[in-house]
């Protein structure tokens, strides 16, 4: 009972460091996310920086966690194991694409923005969580596994 409190802890911890992150790299305006898609206006490749960043972290956390088999509070580690570009990704990432150009957040800087109070970014979470609710319902009722 211990071990799982504490992971949630850390997750929060984690969480709330991401958050921060965001706000500090002004991701959480929805003009940075449109200045930089706006490729023959007036680009803006600060999001390019940060995405970055975050995948030169990612890089060295995923080689060194492929080393092992627990993480570092005890839990078996899951990592993705199919490397195969499959339609089910490509149609993710193209919806996914879309609504970020469209609303100027992704997920993350959503949630943040929305706990600010910011009102479109309660829209658009609220429509990710609809259009997650979508696909579990369609997933259902197509009956094909989400994950393997």
């Amino acid at each position: 009972m211990q071990r799982v409190w504490i992971a949630r802890l850390s997750e929060g911890l984690v969480g709330l460091l991401f958050g921060w992150g965001l706000l500090l790299a002004g991701m959480t305006d929805p003009g940075k996310v449109v200045g930089f898609l706006d490729l023959f206006g007036r680009w803006d490749p600060s999001l390019a920086l940060v995405m970055g960043g975050a995948i030169g972290v990612a890089l060295f956390a995923f080689l060194y966690a492929k080393k092992r088999t627990h993480s570092f509070l005890g839990g078996r580690l899951h990592l993705p194991r199919n490397d195969r570009i499959q339609v089910r990704l490509v149609l993710g990432a193209l919806i996914f694409g879309v609504g970020w150009g469209l609303a100027g957040f992704c997920p993350g800087p959503g949630l943040v923005t929305t706990a600010m109070g910011e009102p479109k970014a309660v829209v658009f979470v609220l429509s990710m969580i609809a259009g997650m609710w979508l696909f579990a319902w369609v997933d259902r009722r197509l009956q094909t596994p989400t994950t393997k």
